[in-house]
C-alpha cells in the first residue's frame, strides 16, 4: 500500500518501519448514515429472521436441524478459505467411511466444526470475549495448515493480505501493527458486550471489524464467520442456532471480500450492512426451505414405516437428519441399543428404500440416506450483485 498517513472517521493509517501502511479501524460503532434503503434492509432482514424463529417453534424437536445445518456451514466456511472438501465427503467421513479428498481439507473442515460446538458450549458459560475468540482458534487451527502460526494467540507480528507470496509492499491491505492490535481488540470486546444497536447490525458490523484487525497470523476469515454465529445466538434472535451466513458469502465471494475491503478504504459501512443484511434475507429463507423440505421427507418416510413395530426404526430414522452417513454400530451407540435391535431397524429402513449401502465392505458397513443428503446439498437461487456492489480494487484479501 502506497498511502501515507490518514486519519479519517473509519481510522487511521500508520507508517511502518518498513514504509509500509497499516490501517488501524477506528473503534465501533461507526457514524452509520440511517437511509432509507438501509433501515428497509434491516426491516426486512428482521422478518425473515421472524419467520424463521418461527419456523423453528413449529417443530417439537429443531435440534434435528442443527446438526447437518452447523456442518453445512462449517464447508462452505471453509471453501471459502480454498478448502475443496464437500458436504457429503465431511459427513461420510465422519461416519466412519475413507474418503478421496485431501486429508488436510478434511481435517480443517472437521476442526471447523469442533470450533463451532465448542464455541456454541461455552457461551453457556462464558460471555463472547478475546479469550472465547483465542480458544476457538486454538480449535481451529490444532493439527493441520497453518498450526504453526501460534493457534490460539493473538499476532505479535505484521501480517498483510495480498496474492499468493506478495511481498507486503504489494499488499491489497496491511491489518493494525501488533503494537496497535491489542488497542483495537481491547475496543472490539467492549462493542461484543455492548448491546445497543439491533442484534443483525451488531453482527455485521463486529464481523468487518475483527477482519479489518486480522487478529491471528491464519485463520482469520473463518474465525470472523464463527463470531457471527456466536453473536447472534448471544443475542437470541432465534430460539436454536438454524442461521448460518457463509453460503451467501461464498457465492458472492467477490462482492464479500470487496465489501470489506471497501470499509477500510472508505468507511463504507452502509454498504456493507446492506449487503450483510441482504445475506440474512437469503439465508433464513434458504434454512426454512430446507426444514420444510427435511420436514416432508421425514413424513414420506413415516408414511412408508406404517405397520412396522419392531426394530425402532423411527427412532433411527431421524439420526438420518443428522447425518445421512450411519453405521449399525453407530446407531446402537448413539440410541444405546442393542447391536442387532439396529441392525434390524436399519434393514428396514433399506427395505423401505430410505438408505442404502455405500460400498462393499463387509465390516462396518456405511449406510446413506441419499434422499436426505439431496436436501442438505441442494443448491438454492444464487445471490445477485446489488446496485451497490463494490468495484474489486486489487486482490481480495
Amino acid at each position: 500500500m502506497a498511502a501515507g498517513p490518514h486519519r479519517g472517521p473509519h481510522g487511521r493509517t500508520v507508517r511502518g518501519a518498513g514504509g509500509y501502511s497499516a490501517f488501524v479501524p477506528a473503534p465501533l460503532p461507526p457514524p452509520l448514515v440511517w437511509d432509507e434503503e438501509l433501515v428497509s434492509t434491516l426491516s426486512d432482514a428482521d422478518r425473515a429472521i421472524g419467520r424463521l424463529a418461527g419456523e423453528g417453534r413449529r417443530f417439537p424437536n429443531p435440534e434435528i436441524f442443527i446438526v447437518p445445518f452447523l456442518r453445512r456451514e462449517a464447508v462452505l466456511s471453509s471453501r471459502i478459505e480454498g478448502t475443496r472438501t464437500t458436504l457429503e465427503e465431511l459427513l461420510a467421513a465422519q461416519a466412519g467411511a475413507v474418503v478421496g479428498v485431501a486429508s488436510e481439507d478434511l481435517e480443517e473442515v472437521v476442526n471447523y466444526v469442533d470450533a463451532l460446538e465448542y464455541g456454541l458450549e461455552r457461551l453457556d458459560t462464558l460471555p463472547l470475549s478475546l479469550r472465547l475468540i483465542r480458544e476457538m482458534h486454538e480449535r481451529l487451527m490444532r493439527g493441520v495448515r497453518g498450526d504453526t502460526a501460534t493457534p490460539g494467540e493473538f499476532r505479535r507480528s505484521q501480517n498483510w493480505i495480498g496474492p499468493p507470496g506478495c511481498a507486503l509492499s504489494e499488499a491489497s491491505y496491511v491489518p493494525p501493527p501488533a503494537d496497535a492490535l491489542m488497542g483495537c481488540l481491547g475496543a472490539l470486546e467492549r462493542f461484543l458486550h455492548d448491546h445497543t444497536l439491533p442484534p443483525l447490525v451488531h453482527a455485521g458490523l463486529a464481523h468487518a471489524q475483527f477482519e479489518a484487525a486480522h487478529p491471528f497470523l491464519d485463520g482469520n476469515g473463518r474465525v470472523g464467520r464463527l463470531l457471527i454465529t456466536l453473536l447472534l445466538v448471544e443475542r437470541e434472535i432465534l430460539p436454536s442456532p438454524l442461521l448460518y451466513l457463509s453460503a451467501y458469502f461464498e457465492a458472492s465471494r467477490e462482492d464479500y471480500y470487496a465489501h470489506l475491503l471497501a470499509v477500510t478504504q472508505e468507511g463504507a459501512w452502509e454498504r456493507w450492512l446492506r449487503y450483510f443484511l441482504r445475506g440474512v434475507q437469503v439465508q433464513a429463507q434458504d434454512a426454512i426451505e430446507r426444514m420444510g423440505e427435511i420436514d416432508r421427507l421425514l413424513a414420506e418416510w413415516q408414511e412408508a414405516l406404517v405397520g412396522v413395530r419392531t426394530g425402532r426404526p423411527e427412532e433411527v430414522l431421524r439420526l438420518f437428519v443428522g447425518s445421512p452417513f450411519r453405521t449399525v454400530g453407530g446407531v446402537a451407540e448413539a440410541l444405546g441399543m442393542a447391536y442387532t435391535t439396529a441392525r434390524r431397524a436399519i434393514e428396514r429402513l433399506e427395505s423401505a428404500g430410505i438408505v442404502s449401502l455405500v460400498g462393499a465392505a463387509k465390516r462396518n458397513r456405511i449406510y446413506c440416506a441419499r434422499d436426505m443428503l439431496g436436501v442438505l446439498e441442494a443448491p438454492r437461487v444464487q445471490p445477485r450483485k446489488g446496485p451497490d456492489s463494490p468495484r474489486r480494487r486489487g486482490p481480495v484479501p
